[in-house]
């Protein structure tokens, strides 16, 4: 059946689909190359050779700490963040309408954070400590996400309210955004208010964003909610499809638009707070990868989705990288690195108007 509907296609399809079917696989082998090249790039410089032979398990002791427990983790925590929020990104932009919709730029990461720094600092899920390497560590993961997660649907009920039912255009939409993003930053600042110096430390270092936190325990949950809202998000590329084109002309598709679109911004919101309540704060990954593939592939959501995820992680490992070996062995937060490529684009988008996708 598959062969005949191969042969029925035009040419010119066939050869246009395998197209953007090589730009994503292409994009996943650079993805695979860099990350290689980041688990060798470091301040105890390694060869090639040598994390081979530890990923076979037939390295020195120190190495295999090293490889194992330090950066190995450090670089699938980044590809794995990077997938959840650009493709969070990419949804809630198809959700909502809205080429400027993102987890940062609608406010739902600084909700997340807020809840976060709530379980932390308030109901003891994390220690402190005055070390920078180990500023925050979370006792209790789950604690922390179900707060995150609790902060980052708190801002995303009132977007939905707003586009709902008040019916607000595009452009108020992201200005709610910005406000509700203020008003959650201010709730943290006046948390930080009330806690010690060594708290307040390491909140604010605990809100840079950084994705050498996570160990192998952080990555499994990201790794579980990731992969399950994905699959989510896959399955239902048609209806996203459908509903680029208009919301009545979804519904006339057949497409359940408010049960999609509920159970959509859940699940965008969950893969945020997950990153956002181990990782920090990291704008603009789930703004700069869908816009990015966007342009590269178009807006069809069959190759979108997936080229988005892809472009996400290997933005988030390459500015992992780069914050780590601009100036070694002084380790940037990525969160300035990923704000430094993310804020032009948003100036460009804004310059070119809310309406174009």
């Amino acid at each position: 059946m598959r062969q005949l509907a191969a042969e029925n296609c035009p040419h010119s399809y066939l050869k246009y689909t395998q197209r953007k079917v090589l730009t994503i696989s292409l994009l996943a082998l650079l993805t695979v190359a860099l990350g290689i090249y980041a688990i060798n790039a470091g301040a105890a410089d390694l060869s090639p050779t040598q994390v081979l032979l530890t990923l076979l398990g037939k390295g020195e002791e120190r190495l295999s700490i090293i490889v194992w427990n330090i950066r190995l983790p450090r670089v699938l925590a980044a590809i794995t963040a990077g997938v959840g929020l650009s493709v969070a990104g990419c949804v809630m932009q198809n959700i909502l309408r809205n080429p400027l919709a993102s987890p940062f730029t609608l406010g739902v990461s600084q909700g997340a954070a807020f809840g976060a720094a709530v379980a932390i600092l308030a109901l003891g899920a994390g220690s402190t400590h005055s070390t920078s390497t180990d500023a925050v560590i979370i006792n209790n993961p789950y604690l922390v996400t179900v707060f995150a997660f609790a902060g980052a649907m708190a801002t995303t009920l009132i977007v939905l309210f707003l586009a709902q039912v008040r019916g607000v255009t595009p452009e108020a939409m992201v200005l709610a955004g910005v406000a509700l993003g203020s008003l959650f930053s201010a709730a943290t600042i006046i948390l930080q208010f009330f806690a010690s110096d060594v708290q307040v430390a390491s909140i604010v270092f605990w809100t840079f964003g950084d994705v050498g936190r996570a160990s192998w325990r952080e990555l499994e949950i990201m790794a579980a909610v990731t992969g399950a809202s994905l699959l989510y998000f896959l399955a239902n590329r048609w209806n996203y499809n459908a509903l680029d084109g208009g919301e009545e002309t979804a519904k006339g598709l057949g497409v359940d638009v408010e049960r999609l679109r509920l159970t959509t911004m859940f699940l965008a919101s969950l893969v945020t707070a997950v990153a956002v309540s181990f990782l920090g704060i990291i704008g603009f990954i789930g703004l700069v990868g869908p816009q990015l593939m966007r342009r590269v592939l178009g807006g069809d959501h069959r190759f979108l989705l997936p080229a988005a995820s892809v472009a996400g992680g290997l933005l988030l490992l390459a500015s992992d990288t780069l914050a780590r070996t601009i100036i070694s062995p002084v380790v940037l937060p990525v969160g300035a690195i990923t704000s430094f490529m993310g804020a032009p684009l948003f100036l460009y988008l804004l310059s070119r108007g809310y309406g174009k996708k």
